[in-house]
């Protein structure tokens, strides 16, 4: 499989991760007020989940700059990944999930099989062996 496609692939992904993660940083109320979601009882359970997405964000750009010497970042953001769009998809199915969340869930989804797919053609970087 070609790897051409990885530093922007990963790129794409650090943008999109940080363009999510600062906006729910700082407009969370006005997002949950379009979909019309009862907010939590306190913004810090949004904000430190949208600083989360953000700091991944950095993570993957990370990886664009530098695939193989960051590996393990991409073996992060597969639990990431994998976390958060099984939790919503799982809640979604029993009917018990806001409509506003599902679609990030499917786009992760992919964003997992893509790094997943990365992680198949990134070679681990070589450690030299100490004396």
């Amino acid at each position: 499989m070609k790897r051409e496609w990885i530093r922007p692939f990963f790129v794409f992904a650090a943008v999109y991760d940080l363009v999510l993660g600062v906006l729910f940083l700082l407009a969370w109320r006005q997002c949950y007020a379009m979909f019309n979601i009862e907010p939590p009882n306190h913004p810090a359970y949004i904000q430190f989940s949208a600083a989360v997405v953000a700091t991944f964000g950095l993570g993957f750009w990370f990886v664009a700059r530098a695939p193989e010497r960051n590996r393990d970042i991409i073996k992060l953001g597969v639990l990431l990944k994998l976390a958060y769009s099984t939790i919503v998809l799982i809640y979604w199915f029993q009917g018990r999930m806001p409509s506003m969340w599902v679609p990030f869930a499917w786009i992760d989804l992919v964003f997992l099989l893509a790094f997943v797919a990365s992680l198949s053609i990134i070679q681990p970087l070589q450690v030299a062996a100490k004396a």
